[in-house]
Protein backbone atom coordinates (compact mmCIF):
# COMPACT_ATOMS: atom_id res chain seq x y z
CA UNK A 1 0.00 0.00 0.00
CA UNK A 2 1.23 3.23 -0.74
CA UNK A 3 1.08 6.32 0.99
CA UNK A 4 -1.70 8.16 -1.07
CA UNK A 5 -3.91 5.01 -0.75
CA UNK A 6 -2.88 5.06 3.10
CA UNK A 7 -4.29 8.42 3.09
CA UNK A 8 -6.80 7.68 0.98
CA UNK A 9 -8.11 4.68 3.72
CA UNK A 10 -7.99 7.10 6.37
CA UNK A 11 -10.41 9.83 4.50
CA UNK A 12 -13.07 6.62 4.21
CA UNK A 13 -12.76 5.41 8.03
CA UNK A 14 -16.40 6.40 9.69
CA UNK A 15 -14.41 9.26 12.20
CA UNK A 16 -13.03 10.87 9.07
CA UNK A 17 -16.25 10.79 7.66
CA UNK A 18 -18.26 11.74 10.42
CA UNK A 19 -16.28 14.95 10.51
CA UNK A 20 -15.86 16.39 7.21
CA UNK A 21 -19.51 15.11 6.63
CA UNK A 22 -20.74 16.21 10.01
CA UNK A 23 -22.12 19.99 10.45
CA UNK A 24 -19.89 20.85 13.50
CA UNK A 25 -17.70 18.19 13.97
CA UNK A 26 -15.50 19.83 11.61
CA UNK A 27 -15.55 23.42 13.52
CA UNK A 28 -15.29 21.99 17.40
CA UNK A 29 -12.35 20.05 16.55
CA UNK A 30 -10.64 23.27 15.10
CA UNK A 31 -11.86 25.80 17.63
CA UNK A 32 -9.77 23.24 19.79
CA UNK A 33 -6.98 23.02 18.14
CA UNK A 34 -6.32 26.63 17.79
CA UNK A 35 -6.73 27.11 21.41
CA UNK A 36 -4.78 24.09 22.32
CA UNK A 37 -2.09 25.44 20.48
CA UNK A 38 -2.38 29.27 22.13
CA UNK A 39 -1.94 27.21 25.10
CA UNK A 40 1.50 25.56 23.89
CA UNK A 41 2.77 28.54 22.28
CA UNK A 42 1.93 30.97 25.14
CA UNK A 43 3.60 28.94 27.96
CA UNK A 44 6.28 28.28 25.43
CA UNK A 45 6.93 31.98 24.68
CA UNK A 46 6.72 32.73 28.16
CA UNK A 47 9.69 30.60 28.79
CA UNK A 48 11.37 31.54 25.38
CA UNK A 49 10.89 35.43 26.57
CA UNK A 50 13.37 34.41 29.71
CA UNK A 51 15.70 32.35 27.87
CA UNK A 52 16.00 35.27 25.61
CA UNK A 53 16.85 37.55 28.55
CA UNK A 54 13.73 39.65 28.98
CA UNK A 55 13.04 39.49 33.16
CA UNK A 56 10.42 37.10 34.72
CA UNK A 57 8.47 38.72 37.93
CA UNK A 58 10.46 36.19 40.59
CA UNK A 59 11.34 33.55 38.64
CA UNK A 60 14.40 31.91 37.05
CA UNK A 61 14.63 30.22 33.96
CA UNK A 62 14.11 26.78 35.83
CA UNK A 63 11.48 27.65 37.65
CA UNK A 64 9.69 28.52 34.91
CA UNK A 65 10.48 25.49 33.05
CA UNK A 66 9.24 23.28 35.66
CA UNK A 67 6.05 24.87 36.07
CA UNK A 68 4.73 25.76 32.75
CA UNK A 69 6.31 22.20 31.08
CA UNK A 70 3.29 20.18 32.13
CA UNK A 71 0.50 22.78 30.92
CA UNK A 72 2.74 22.90 27.71
CA UNK A 73 2.51 18.84 27.64
CA UNK A 74 -1.37 18.60 28.24
CA UNK A 75 -2.09 20.94 25.58
CA UNK A 76 0.63 19.67 23.09
CA UNK A 77 -1.14 16.28 23.99
CA UNK A 78 -4.71 17.98 22.49
CA UNK A 79 -3.49 19.59 19.63
CA UNK A 80 -1.89 16.48 18.16
CA UNK A 81 -4.99 14.80 18.72
CA UNK A 82 -7.05 17.52 17.29
CA UNK A 83 -4.76 18.29 14.94
CA UNK A 84 -4.78 14.12 13.57
CA UNK A 85 -8.63 14.24 13.72
CA UNK A 86 -8.76 17.59 11.45
CA UNK A 87 -6.49 15.86 9.08
CA UNK A 88 -7.61 12.49 8.93
CA UNK A 89 -11.00 14.11 7.24
CA UNK A 90 -9.22 15.14 4.21
CA UNK A 91 -5.54 13.68 4.50
CA UNK A 92 -4.85 13.55 0.53
CA UNK A 93 -5.25 17.17 0.46
CA UNK A 94 -3.57 18.12 3.46
CA UNK A 95 -0.44 15.71 2.38
CA UNK A 96 -0.44 17.68 -0.79
CA UNK A 97 -0.35 21.05 0.30
CA UNK A 98 2.97 22.66 0.58
CA UNK A 99 1.88 24.94 3.65
CA UNK A 100 0.90 21.86 5.57
CA UNK A 101 3.89 20.19 4.73
CA UNK A 102 6.50 23.26 5.73
CA UNK A 103 3.82 23.59 9.37
CA UNK A 104 4.84 19.97 9.95
CA UNK A 105 8.69 20.37 9.21
CA UNK A 106 8.58 23.59 11.12
CA UNK A 107 6.97 21.28 14.12
CA UNK A 108 10.02 18.80 13.89
CA UNK A 109 12.42 21.70 13.91
CA UNK A 110 10.90 22.96 17.06
CA UNK A 111 11.04 19.66 18.61
CA UNK A 112 14.66 19.57 17.36
CA UNK A 113 15.25 22.60 18.94
CA UNK A 114 13.55 22.10 22.22
CA UNK A 115 15.74 18.61 22.47
CA UNK A 116 18.96 20.36 21.34
CA UNK A 117 18.62 22.85 23.85
CA UNK A 118 17.66 20.36 26.64
CA UNK A 119 20.58 18.43 26.15
CA UNK A 120 22.71 21.54 25.80
CA UNK A 121 21.94 24.76 27.97
CA UNK A 122 19.85 23.52 30.05
CA UNK A 123 22.14 20.74 31.90
CA UNK A 124 23.80 23.55 32.98
CA UNK A 125 20.76 25.37 34.08
CA UNK A 126 21.85 26.08 37.52
CA UNK A 127 25.30 27.99 36.66
CA UNK A 128 23.17 30.77 34.82
CA UNK A 129 19.11 30.55 35.74
CA UNK A 130 19.33 33.59 37.85
CA UNK A 131 21.64 35.55 35.25
CA UNK A 132 20.65 38.18 32.56
CA UNK A 133 21.10 37.96 29.70
CA UNK A 134 21.21 34.08 30.28
CA UNK A 135 24.39 32.71 28.04
CA UNK A 136 24.21 32.78 24.44
CA UNK A 137 23.59 29.13 24.19
CA UNK A 138 20.31 29.82 26.09
CA UNK A 139 19.28 33.10 24.43
CA UNK A 140 19.88 31.10 20.53
CA UNK A 141 17.46 28.66 22.21
CA UNK A 142 14.60 30.96 23.53
CA UNK A 143 14.88 33.11 19.97
CA UNK A 144 14.44 30.07 17.39
CA UNK A 145 11.92 28.60 19.73
CA UNK A 146 9.93 31.52 19.42
CA UNK A 147 10.60 32.54 15.71
CA UNK A 148 10.04 28.88 14.98
CA UNK A 149 6.25 28.56 16.90
CA UNK A 150 5.47 31.74 15.51
CA UNK A 151 5.97 30.01 11.93
CA UNK A 152 3.75 27.20 12.91
CA UNK A 153 0.96 29.49 13.68
CA UNK A 154 1.75 31.55 10.06
CA UNK A 155 2.03 28.31 8.21
CA UNK A 156 -1.28 26.95 10.13
CA UNK A 157 -3.51 29.75 9.48
CA UNK A 158 -2.50 29.45 5.91
CA UNK A 159 -3.52 26.08 5.67
CA UNK A 160 -7.34 26.69 5.99
CA UNK A 161 -6.51 29.35 2.75
CA UNK A 162 -4.91 27.13 0.56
Amino acid sequence: MDLLSFFQSLEETSIALAIKEGDSFFPWLESIHVLAITLVVGTIAIVDLRLIGYPSHRRGARQLIVELLPYTWAAFVVAVITGVLLFISNAVKYAENPLFLIKMGLLVAAGLNMAVFHVGAYRKITEWDDMLPPPASARVAGASSLFLWICVIIFGRWIGFS
